[in-house]
């Protein structure tokens, strides 16, 4: 008689609430820059400025800390109308987040733009794009994007995402130890997006086998043709 199956253990997804903070901000080469325009507010070169670089650079925690700072309002680009753009403004200062080719409204960001210079207010969109390569057909929309200055973010060196990795680990309430996150890291894309992803497959799988974060538990989960590991 073949022994029963034992049901598998199911993990709740639930949401991790990762730190904003200015002092949880992980500085390092790749995102210097951007680090240093946040904190020179308001003594910035131009009103509008743009925060561009790939997916987890750090663009959302830097436009946290920037709205913590500035007062400003946060709003998704593919959700602006037109209609919303003196409310957008109301505080003088607003992050425009995810700004991207096909994504939001061409005459709402025209006049945000133009709204924004009338009224001297702050503008800091992000974006994986640069605003001079956004596709739009609107020409004088495209004029006022090549204007704005952009500072990118990198992706970041081995240090910045083993640090990084122990924060993510950290919001959710977790330790990593040290050959867990240098075997980890030396496996993965070297992104942020990558990092945030292997912190919650080993959070995940851990909870569901009820076993501790250890090396062997990653071996399983990130082993490569090259690992030599028993």
């Amino acid at each position: 008689m073949n022994a029963p199956l034992r049901p598998r253990q199911l993990v709740l997804a639930l949401d991790h609430a990762e730190s904003f903070a200015r002092e949880d901000f992980l500085a390092g080469p790749s995102n210097s820059a951007a680090l240093a325009l946040i904190d020179s507010w308001p003594d910035w070169p131009n009103r509008i400025m743009a925060l561009n670089g790939p997916e987890g650079a750090g663009k959302t925690h830097l436009a946290a800390i920037w709205a913590e700072a500035s007062g400003a309002r946060r709003v998704a680009a593919r959700a602006l109308t037109e209609a919303d753009v003196p409310a957008a403004l109301a505080t003088g200062a607003l992050v425009l987040e995810d700004l991207e080719s096909g994504g939001f409204d061409e005459r709402a960001l025209f006049h945000l733009i133009n709204l924004a210079r009338e009224e001297q207010a702050y503008v800091l969109m992000t974006g994986r794009e640069l605003p001079a390569s956004l596709r739009v057909d609107i020409r004088d929309l495209g004029s006022r994007l090549r204007a704005v200055p952009s500072v990118m973010l990198q992706s970041p060196g081995d240090a910045l995402l083993r640090l990084v990795m122990v924060k993510l680990a950290a919001d959710r309430q977790i330790a990593l130890e040290e050959p867990v996150v240098n075997y980890v890291a030396n496996r993965i894309e070297r992104s942020f997006a990558a990092v945030r992803a292997a912190v919650a497959q080993l959070d995940e799988e851990s909870m569901r086998q009820h076993r501790p974060l250890t090396r062997a538990l990653a071996a399983e989960l990130f082993r490569d043709s090259s690992d030599t590991m028993p």
